[in-house]
């Protein structure tokens, strides 16, 4: 028997997704970032979004871009999270390109790239109203000329984040200004932006819209690609597979039991306080995968099942029809939170179907 939970991870669907994405943005004149922080750093995935026609990797841990680093050595990679300064001598060594927002972490990378005697790329992010990360735009002509005094460091462009923090939408207002700040770059400085990166998959919307993009030319794309999904509203990208990773879970436990508890409710085991009502006896199922693998509130079951419950350890599901029985497997959809943590657990195996061999 495959050993359960498990993820089920179709290379040819992720492969068809980035393919797609990166032949729509590249009429645009925009390239994409794969962002692999969502796959744990796995050496089949990124090699998939490779032959896609990414122009490079993206990945918030360095250990990730470590990970992958040893089957591409010489794929371009770029930590999209601001390097924290005890990392700084690893994020040289490995990574192309980081994203910076504190000129103290420049610093401090330029003095590694000099003793590692490399140059070290950096772009750098502004804030533009989402309220995660960034210079703010006043504050970024002054963190340009610091940044292109530096040694060993070159100044690549600038990006954005928008839609993680707030939910703050790409639009044409926001992407101009990010256009209006690079004008302004390159007339202070008499230079050249390289690298434009506009955002997310939120951004596709906007993209795709056949709105004037300005000179936004690079997007990082990793939910859109895995999941199929544009992330304003999660509603699937015309062409793209839903269904390209899966997760799967084994019955545990199958018992006729009352859908009132019995005694005194108090906080459940997360601080919760149960709300229930008497529906009399239901036919319950317990599955073997909980809160500390994935989270439940991002799965999607099969039609007629439904996720009445939840623990560290265990899921909870009543079926309106299908009989489930003990050793049997359910099937889940997953939405990127759920994705993200049973990608990082350590009891969620993983299984590769389609090229294998990238």
């Amino acid at each position: 028997m495959m050993a359960a939970p498990r993820l089920e991870i179709d290379l040819d669907k992720i492969g068809h997704n980035a393919r797609i994405l990166v032949e729509r943005l590249g009429q645009r004149g925009i390239v994409v970032t794969g962002v692999t922080k969502a796959a744990l750093g796995s050496a089949e995935i990124a090699a998939t979004l490779l032959q896609a026609g990414v122009k490079g990797l993206g990945d918030s841990r360095i250990e990730n871009i470590e990970s992958m680093r040893i089957e591409q050595p010489s794929a371009p990679m770029a930590l999209i999270r601001s390097p924290m300064l005890s990392q700084v001598q690893r994020v040289v060594k490995h990574a192309n390109l980081s994203c910076n927002t504190e000129i103290e972490v420049v610093r401090r990378l330029s003095r590694e790239a000099q003793q590692a005697g490399c140059n070290h790329g950096v772009l750098l992010m502004v804030e533009l109203g989402d309220l995660r990360e960034g210079i703010m735009p006043d504050d970024l002509l002054d963190f340009v000329r610091e940044t292109l005094s530096l040694p060993n460091i070159d100044f690549r462009g600038i990006g954005t984040n928008l839609a993680c923090r707030s939910g703050v939408a790409p639009d044409a207002r926001n992407m101009a200004v990010l256009t209006e700040l690079v004008e302004q770059i390159e007339t202070s400085f008499d230079l050249h932006v390289e690298i434009v990166s506009g955002g997310n998959s939120a951004n596709l919307q906007w993209a795709l819209s056949g709105a004037q993009i300005g000179r936004i030319n690079d997007l990082r794309l990793g939910e859109a690609i895995l999941l199929g999904c544009e992330t304003l509203h999660r509603q699937p990208l015309v062409g793209l597979h839903t269904d390209a990773i899966t997760l799967m879970a084994e019955v545990i436990e199958v018992k006729l039991k009352p859908t009132l508890p019995t005694g005194q409710l108090a906080q459940n085991a997360f601080g919760e306080t149960t709300v229930a009502t008497d529906r009399g006896q239901v036919t319950q199922a317990i599955l073997a995968i909980g809160r500390q693998d994935t989270d439940p509130d991002g799965l999607q079951p099969p039609a007629g099942i439904n996720i009445t419950a939840s623990s560290s350890d265990h899921l909870i599901l009543e079926s309106d029809h299908n009989e489930l029985t003990v050793g049997a497997e359910v099937v889940f959809q997953l939405n990127y939170s759920a994705l993200v943590r049973a990608m990082t657990s350590p009891f969620v195996s993983r299984t590769y179907a389609g090229d294998v061999t990238r």
